[in-house]
């Protein structure tokens, strides 16, 4: 019992010291975006440069990254849900690589594609979280709805497409309000794409999380078709 105690803390010290992390950084990085959008200028002469606009999109992720990382714990509480900490962990670390690594220290640009390793790394994610809470649903005393385990990963599948499709209605709406370039329309020396280039990234994105979410429903799957069996 001593050692699953312990066990059991060490993993809550990890999942509140990754938060930690994360929340300071963001909070520091809203602090540079803000001081960059002053003092910076309104258009670059070189190569990703960052200008006024790039700082904007920063605050605006870093704003963001802040209020989403509390969304575990508020869906917890709120629906009494017991979310793993493993998972809590893997969003707090997807954030800090979108959004300070991604964002702040320009590996969307630096790193070649990074934005894909991250789709494909979002889109698993979602598909392991849509498992998570059916099998959480499913192992509920005062829920009497018992899935399949196709049912189950169609639900993980479709949860995962779901969200990575509001994701991108996020991107086209701070683009199209605030004049970013989050669904790369716009090449890093200002050129504006048209017809099918323009929708290259966007159609990307959605392509890697349907690969992503498929192969983990599939896995998913035979996995739960498994235990049933047990």
């Amino acid at each position: 019992m001593k050692n699953n105690d312990a066990s059991s803390m060490k993993k809550i010290n990890w999942k509140k010291s990754s938060g930690i992390v994360l929340f300071v950084t963001l909070l520091f990085s809203i602090g540079y975006s803000i001081v960059k959008i002053i003092t910076s200028d309104t258009a670059g002469d070189k190569a990703h440069e960052l200008v006024r606009s790039d700082y904007v999109l920063m605050l605006l992720q870093c704003t963001l990254g802040i209020i989403v990382m509390f969304l575990p714990s508020i869906i917890q509480k709120k629906f009494s849900i017991e979310i793993p900490n493993y998972m809590t962990i893997l969003y707090f670390v997807f954030l800090y690589c979108a959004i300070y690594l991604g964002e702040v220290h320009s590996f969307y640009y630096v790193i070649p594609y990074w934005d894909s390793i991250l789709h494909a790394f979002s889109g698993a994610m979602l598909g392991v979280l849509g498992f998570v809470l059916v099998d959480i649903l499913n192992s509920a005393k005062n829920i009497s709805v018992k899935l399949s385990p196709f049912f189950v990963a169609l639900f993980a599948f479709c949860f995962a497409l779901a969200v990575g499709s509001l994701w991108e209605v996020y991107e086209f709406c701070g683009d199209h309000l605030f004049g970013l370039n989050m669904q790369k329309f716009r090449t890093a020396e200002g050129i504006v794409l048209t017809g099918h280039s323009a929708l290259t990234d966007t159609m990307k994105d959605i392509i890697i999380d349907t690969g992503a979410a498929l192969a983990i429903s599939v896995l998913g799957y035979f996995s739960f078709k498994k235990r049933d069996k047990k």
